[in-house]
Parts: structure tokens; C-alpha cells; sequence
């Protein structure tokens, strides 16, 4: 069995020019908390998890821990040949959340970083070890669970089949070309199977996967550009839900807009869904920012809910999500219908170290808990360059941060039914 945590701290790593990662045994790894540099316990440490990926983060000068005297310190030059380092991070595979972001020192001409989550990792023992903890034993998109000879062989024999349904096509190429885990498990037939419906959003999130301005960094996957047919999604549906173990089908991917905007079509699609089979779960993942469309779909048979939220701080999410017509008030009335009509809501909670923990964004994310009920937050990490979401957000902390779990902590002091976890859950 691995090591749960480390039985010392490891060291930090580094990238060479040529992208060649090695370690510093004479500085020890460091993480951050919105720019503030500290030691990692061991508590806070687990081995970095398969299916994992390590970046290299441009123009970006590494910070460790001087063992000596505790304080952070930058590596300037390599101690192997002089050259310049490169700070590296780690991309925690799903179901994992982090803990402390990559500690490093930004150039003035360094590039915006790409889509991602950038968490703090380090050496130790022959092994990388990450600033993490994992948020969810559902082992739906575990790398171990994905062949993808098995993967490739189902998804053509799919496509060949269905050739006149343009969503199982887009499925395709989301899971062959951008390896999505929800398009693989689709094809895989098991657990939650993606219907994307909306090439349109009524927000311009500055940190939005599917469509970024030009000059910008790149959106990390293709977004739809059709709005499918009932009967499209149907053939998708239908199925999955009759046959699926723990089947789930969600509405609104990162491969499209809001899917509030489909709102009829979508209606439309679950009634036809129930009228085939009343088993599984039908989620919508969604902005929430139309409570009108949302009490349609609920009229629909729409089982649950998974409110994306990067704060609970109005001036925040304004600052993020850039909405057209709609505010946090909308978000709240809506997450009210769902728990009014007695259906499941999860907030689908952007983690980002320094700023989540913040207290004043603590005691915002409380009050919204308190009123609204929900009834899990999924701990997403943020995927956006860290230093580029303070600025765009304008975060000014007036205390000190409380620390990812102690946050975690208080949280489910406070809220005892409240539950915790990374995936839209089963609920039928």
C-alpha cells in the first residue's frame, strides 16, 4: 500500500529550458495561498494520483522553502548548470482537490497561463508528491478505468451506427480527440453520460473552456455549434439511463454555452426521457441565472442541479462570470425552486487556495448555505492561471486565509447535512 503522506518534506522541483524536470534537495517544496508562500505539512501532501499531468509554467521562477531558516526563497539559476529554471505544477486527476497552489515568482513578460489547476508538488523518495487530498472515492473517471484501445473501439462502432445523430458524433469527437471522461464513460456505457445542447451563453466567464477572445489563452476543447433534437438526445438518453449502472445524463458541458438557453428544448427532451423510463438521474449543470427556466425544467421531471460558482460574494461573480441580464440574486432564487420542489442541488464550488478560504469569502459562501440549502458542494479546482483570477476578481484579503482544510473543516461543522464530495451524484 503507498505512503499516505510523506514522512518528510520533499523537495522542489524544477524545469530546465528543455523541459526536463528535476529536483533541489537544498530547498524543500513550497505552496501558495494567494501569493503567500508556505511549507506544506504532511498532512496537506498525498502521492501525486495517476492520470495526473505535470506542467511547466513559463516565465515563472520556482520558490522553495530555505530548510534552514523557513523562509521562502526563489531559484534564480539552476544549482546543476546555472540556467534559468522553470516553476512546474502538477494537474491533479479528478476527484481530487487542491490544497496549496505552485509557488513561483512571475516575470513581467510571462505568458497567461492555460485553462488549468496549477497545484503545488514536490519530490521525495523516488516519488512527486502534490499539495492535495482526494474529494471523492467515485472511481468514474480514475485513469485506471480507461483502455483506451476498449475506449476507441466502442466510440467508431458507435459513430458508424448512429451516423444522422450530430450529438453522438460531437460525443465522438469530445472523446476521441479531447479524451473527456464524461464522453468516454458515455461510450463505455456506465455512470453519467454528457448531453451538451447550447452553442449560446448568457455570460462571458473570463475563465470559460470552450470560448476565449482572441490573443487570449486557448479554450481547451471545441464548443457545439447545433442545438440537437429531442429525438437526438433521446437516442442518447433513453439508453443510458435504461442500462447504466448509477446512470446519470447531464445537461451542460464544458463543450457548450448555458444550457437555461435551450430551456424548451430541453423540457421537451426529459418528458419524452420519463415517458420511456423513470430510471436514473437527469442533472443539469448549469449557471442558474434564469429561475423562470429552471422552474420549467422541474415542471419537465429535472431530478437535480449543479450550480457552478466561483464565490458567493455578488461583486465576485459579477467580476468572473460577466453576465448578460442576470445576477447572483437569480442564481439563489433558482438553487430556492429546485430545493422548494424538493429536488437535489450541489454548488459546483471553484477551489482556488487564498481566495475560496478568504474569510469574507467564507462567511458569504455561510450566508448562502444557510438560506438557499443546498445539498452538496463539489470541490472543484479553479482552472485558471491563479495571479490572472485575483486581478480580474480584484481580490483585496483583509485577513489572513483560513486554510483549505480547516475551511473544509468549519464547514461541515457548521453544516453537519450539508455533504462533500467532486461528482454529480447518483440519485436514483
Amino acid at each position: 500500500m503507498p505512503a499516505r503522506h510523506p514522512d518528510r518534506p520533499p523537495s522542489l522541483v524544477f524545469a530546465t529550458s528543455a523541459g526536463e524536470i528535476l529536483d533541489y534537495p537544498g530547498l524543500q517544496m513550497a505552496g501558495s495561498s494567494s501569493g503567500r508562500f508556505v511549507l506544506p505539512t504532511p498532512e496537506d501532501l498525498i502521492e501525486l494520483p495517476a492520470g495526473s499531468e505535470l506542467f511547466v509554467l513559463p516565465g515563472r521562477l520556482p520558490v522553495g522553502i530555505d530548510p534552514h531558516t523557513g523562509n521562502p526563497a526563489i531559484l534564480a539559476s539552476s544549482p546543476y548548470d546555472g540556467s534559468t529554471p522553470q516553476a512546474v505544477a502538477s494537474f491533479m486527476a479528478p476527484a481530487h482537490t487542491t490544497i496549496f497552489s505552485a509557488a513561483y515568482q512571475t516575470s513581467d513578460n510571462a505568458p497567461l497561463l492555460p485553462l488549468f489547476a496549477y497545484s503545488a508538488v514536490g519530490w521525495h523518495r523516488g516519488k512527486f508528491w502534490a499539495a492535495g487530498f482526494r474529494s471523492d472515492p467515485d472511481p468514474r473517471q480514475d485513469a485506471a478505468g480507461f483502455q483506451q484501445e476498449r475506449i476507441n473501439r466502442r466510440t467508431r462502432a458507435m459513430l458508424g451506427q448512429h451516423q444522422a445523430n450530430r450529438l453522438i458524433q460531437h460525443l465522438g469527437k469530445c472523446c476521441l480527440t479531447y479524451g473527456c471522461p464524461a464522453a468516454r464513460n458515455y461510450f463505455l456505457g456506465r455512470w453519467e453520460a454528457p448531453l451538451p445542447t447550447s452553442p449560446a451563453c448568457n455570460a462571458d466567464c473570463v475563465g470559460c473552456i470552450s470560448l476565449q477572445p482572441s490573443g487570449c489563452c486557448p479554450a481547451s476543447q471545441e464548443r457545439i455549434k447545433f442545438v440537437p433534437t429531442p429525438a437526438e438526445i433521446m437516442e442518447i438518453a433513453v439508453p443510458h439511463l435504461k442500462q447504466a449502472k448509477r446512470a446519470i445524463v447531464s445537461f451542460g458541458q464544458g463543450c457548450e454555452g448555458e444550457p437555461l438557453l435551450q430551456a424548451v428544448t430541453i423540457a421537451q427532451a426529459i418528458r419524452q426521457v420519463r415517458s420511456h423510463t423513470d430510471r436514473g438521474t437527469v442533472n443539469l449543470n448549469s449557471n442558474a441565472s434564469m429561475p423562470e427556466a429552471v422552474e420549467r425544467l422541474i415542471c419537465a421531471g429535472l431530478d437535480s442541479i449543479r450550480v457552478s460558482l466561483n464565490s458567493a460574494r455578488p461583486e465576485m461573480h459579477e467580476r468572473y462570470y460577466r453576465p448578460k441580464g442576470f445576477s447572483l440574486t437569480d442564481v439563489r432564487e433558482s438553487i430556492r425552486l429546485m430545493k422548494t420542489a424538493g429536488r437535489h442541488v450541489s454548488l459546483n464550488y471553484f477551489i482556488l487556495p487564498g481566495f475560496t478560504d478568504d474569510p469574507e469569502e467564507f462567511a458569504a459562501l455561510c450566508d448562502l448555505i444557510a438560506d438557499c440549502r443546498p445539498d452538496l458542494i463539489q470541490l472543484r479546482n479553479l482552472n485558471m492561471d491563479p495571479e490572472w483570477y485575483r486581478r480580474v476578481v480584484n481580490q483585496q484579503p483583509q485577513g489572513e486565509a483560513l486554510g483549505i482544510r480547516n475551511w473544509l473543516r468549519q464547514l461541515k461543522t457548521l453544516f453537519p447535512l450539508l455533504r462533500f464530495g467532486y461528482f454529480n451524484p447518483a440519485l436514483r
